[in-house]
């Protein structure tokens, strides 16, 4: 599917077009086409329309081939191959990303405007980094798609569909999260391996996550206090619930304090992971 001509003048609508499209690139254009129009003030929001969709979701091409998280494989970094490969995994978790803001806009009504505005700023970001670490796939001699990945991600996004507080709790502030622990230990060894320009990109990552799982802490925070819930045990009912990976050691305590995490949350998974 494409994006209607004229495109969508519903914000929401937009997102929803967004996400069934294939085509990565096309994706990653439209988005930023849909951020820009935002910022024109030349889309409308309606916060409480109850949209549906037909389409498959997400909209992704048909490569790269989907395994369990432990077949996807590993290669050294010494090698071009390896590298590839890893930039490759950076790949798909990003292309899933952008998915996974889009459906964040589109799916759940009756938000205050400023969540929609959070996710669309997620998701051009999400446009952004998928089209660096493609682009610089390209010049280590391959293409997204070449490698087998995994589904992890999109797999809790399908989970919470029905509850968007469980979509912040486990999504942003649990998935997402790793990604701020996981990403200093990655730059370092593609910078040790002579990949600057992997690492830089990698910066930019990290720095735009942090706020991206802010946004996640935010409203899971707004919910719990709008429904008059206590914010730990109601986390730890949502991941139990939804099945939730645990997350493990050794954390980037300065980056999650950033996002958002408090220093007892903190202590308490550190003591646990």
């Amino acid at each position: 599917m494409s994006v209607p001509s004229p495109a969508p003048n519903e914000l929401r609508q937009y997102a929803l077009a967004c996400l069934l499209l294939c085509d990565p690139a096309e994706k990653v254009t439209t988005v930023h086409a849909m951020h820009a129009a935002w910022h024109a003030v030349a889309l409308q929001l309606d916060e409480l329309a109850p949209l549906s969709c037909s389409g498959n979701i997400p909209g992704r091409p048909d490569k790269p081939e989907l395994v369990p998280p432990l077949a996807v494989g590993r290669r050294s970094m010494a090698t071009p191959e390896g590298r590839g490969m890893l930039i490759h995994a950076l790949s798909h978790i990003e292309f899933n990303a952008i998915n996974l803001a889009l459906d964040a806009l589109w799916r759940f009504a009756g938000m205050p405007a400023e969540y929609y505005a959070d996710w669309l700023r997620v998701a051009d970001e999400e446009a952004t980094h998928f089209h660096l670490l493609a682009s610089h796939l390209q010049q280590l001699g391959f293409a997204y798609g070449d490698f087998a990945a995994h589904d992890s991600l999109w797999e809790m996004v399908d989970r919470t569909r029905e509850d968007v507080m469980a979509r912040m709790a486990l999504v942003p502030r649990t998935l997402e999260a790793r990604g701020l622990d996981a990403i200093p230990p990655l730059r370092a060894k593609l910078a040790q391996a002579g990949d600057q320009a992997a690492a830089a990109i990698l910066d930019i990552i990290l720095r735009d996550e942090v706020g991206h799982v802010e946004i996640g802490n935010r409203w899971f925070s707004h919910l719990c206090l709008q429904r008059g819930l206590a914010l730990r045990p109601t986390y730890a009912e949502l991941a139990l619930r939804h099945r939730a990976p645990t997350p493990r050691g050794p954390f980037n305590i300065e980056a999650r304090l950033r996002a958002g995490f408090s220093a007892e949350e903190l202590q308490a998974l550190s003591a646990a992971g």
